[in-house]
């Protein structure tokens, strides 16, 4: 399938550096698989949503995975993307051809790791000097490891520390927010309970390479990013439990989607995971394990753009994303939302 058919122009004021407050005063775009659309608020899910419907969060809490360093005169900046063990970190390498196998780079703060590995996709792996845990480093040494199309724009503050957690982060280990559950509140969590509507959790960490851009001008040559992602035995049986009493799971966020439809069997199963997936989902992908999608809006010819147009239609997805724009829409992370649901859906 041609990269191309996904593209779309997206004016650069629609970009969101900062989110509103408070969250859940986010817009929301209801989106019918028939293609009508509703104008609506975050703040009005619960009146959306029936009893019994039940939302999936993922619990990933993102690490302060961002480096900047000295290997030598070299500036080395490093972005961790994947935990290989205790010590080891898969990263993304910027000024990388200063950087060879065996160099040790300088993180300051007494945080020092070797490049140990250079990967076909041009990533190195650094093993981390020291017995302290990494996160720890981390913590001394990195900065929130905003996307690139906010950090190109502003510089990382400690504002963002809190704005680009979830209420749910729990699990340490995402390099980048499961960015759909950033609208959720308390105030909102508690309308959704009142209303009968539950929630599960799971657990994803995402990486950067969510961010990656397909260079191949067709999806078939793209190598999906792999992430490491968990669902409990009883979380499973309840999500089961759900759509078998003809409710519906609505995935909060496509890292959600991409691991429930990795842990879901043919006949429509869903089952405990615990592992890697690099699931690429585009347009001719049946669903198995959700009946709806809430997500922020994503970038042209992305990975996500062609997920929500596997469950909505292409077609579909580009009049919602037309409209968006036309409508003020703030886009990426700390923007707007989305509701999809597929036709059998109603709202």
């Amino acid at each position: 399938m041609r990269t191309d058919l996904f593209d779309f122009d997206l004016p650069q004021e629609n970009i969101a550096l900062r989110p509103v407050s408070p969250r859940d005063a986010a817009k929301m775009l209801c989106v019918h698989g028939s293609g009508g659309m509703t104008d609506r608020t975050v703040l009005d899910l619960p009146d959306i949503l029936e009893p019994g419907d039940v939302l999936v969060f993922n619990d990933t809490r993102v690490i302060p995975a961002q480096l900047t360093g000295r290997r030598g005169n070299a500036t080395i900046g490093a972005t961790l993307h994947k935990r290989i063990d205790l010590r080891r970190w898969q990263a993304f390498v910027r000024n990388a051809k200063r950087l060879k196998i065996g160099d040790t780079v300088d993180f300051g703060e007494s945080v020092e790791a070797i490049a140990e590995e250079r990967l076909a996709d041009g990533s190195f792996i650094f093993a981390f000097a020291g017995e302290e845990p990494v996160e720890l480093l981390l913590e001394r040494a990195g900065t929130m490891p905003l996307p690139p199309y906010i950090a190109s724009k502003r510089d990382v503050d400690e504002k963002d520390a809190d704005d680009y957690q979830t209420r749910f982060a729990r699990e340490k280990g995402a390099v980048a927010a499961p960015t759909a559950a950033l609208h959720f509140t308390d105030h909102l969590m508690a309308r959704l309970d009142a209303q009968g509507i539950g929630h599960e959790m799971l657990t994803l960490h995402v990486g950067a390479g969510t961010f990656m851009p397909i260079k191949a001008d067709d999806t078939d040559a793209h190598q999906m990013h792999s992430e490491w992602g968990r669902i409990e035995a009883d979380v499973a049986q309840r999500l089961n439990a759900v759509r078998t009493n003809g409710k519906r799971v609505i995935a909060v966020g496509t890292t959600v989607l991409r691991l429930l439809e990795s842990a879901t069997s043919a006949d429509g199963i869903i089952q405990a995971y615990e592992g890697d997936t690099d699931i690429f989902i585009t347009p001719g992908y049946s669903f198995r394990a959700v009946d709806g999608l809430m997500t922020n809006f994503h970038l042209p010819k992305s990975t996500l753009f062609m997920l929500v147009s596997a469950l909505m239609t292409r077609e579909v997805m580009l009049d919602a994303y037309a409209h968006a724009i036309e409508g003020g829409y703030r886009f990426y992370s700390y923007g707007d939302s989305s509701l999809l649901l597929p036709a059998t859906a109603k709202f």
